[in-house]
């Protein structure tokens, strides 16, 4: 179980993810923001949750379902799995006492992706702002 901190924190991103990820991440990130934010609306309109998380990793990981895999969209170089906080509870990542400090801390869907970066023994939540149009 990720640790309260920083499962939820609204905060600037981590210093360890600012060090070693998060200008890697961008950059990537900028390549399939578009297509991310239209999943992103199509779960939040649908109806399947108001908390669409994207799973990022390198490597395949069991979370949510495959949306955009390596080298799939101009080059990315990682995977990126939509998911949904709901699936983060079930599976224990978010504790179900933790999920309202979680909601409230959710930054704004329409402006800012909320990561979940997954690489080896590194997990964390990260928000990034969609490139404006």
């Amino acid at each position: 179980m990720i640790e309260d901190y920083q499962a939820i924190s609204n905060a600037p991103n981590s210093p360890d993810l600012n060090g070693k990820y998060l200008g890697i991440i961008s950059t990537d990130f900028a390549l399939v923001a578009e297509f991310v934010k239209e999943a992103s609306y199509q779960i939040r309109t649908r109806g399947f949750s108001k908390y669409p998380i994207f799973a990022v990793s390198r490597t395949v990981v069991p979370v949510g379902s495959k949306l955009i895999g390596i080298n799939e969209m101009n080059g990315n170089t990682w995977n990126y799995n939509a998911t949904v906080a709901e699936e983060f509870v079930q599976r224990g990542i978010i504790s179900a006492e933790s999920i309202e400090v979680f909601e409230t801390s959710y930054k704004d869907p329409d402006e800012f992706c909320c990561l979940f970066v997954f690489d080896n023994d590194f997990a964390s939540f990260v928000y990034i702002p969609y490139p404006e149009d």
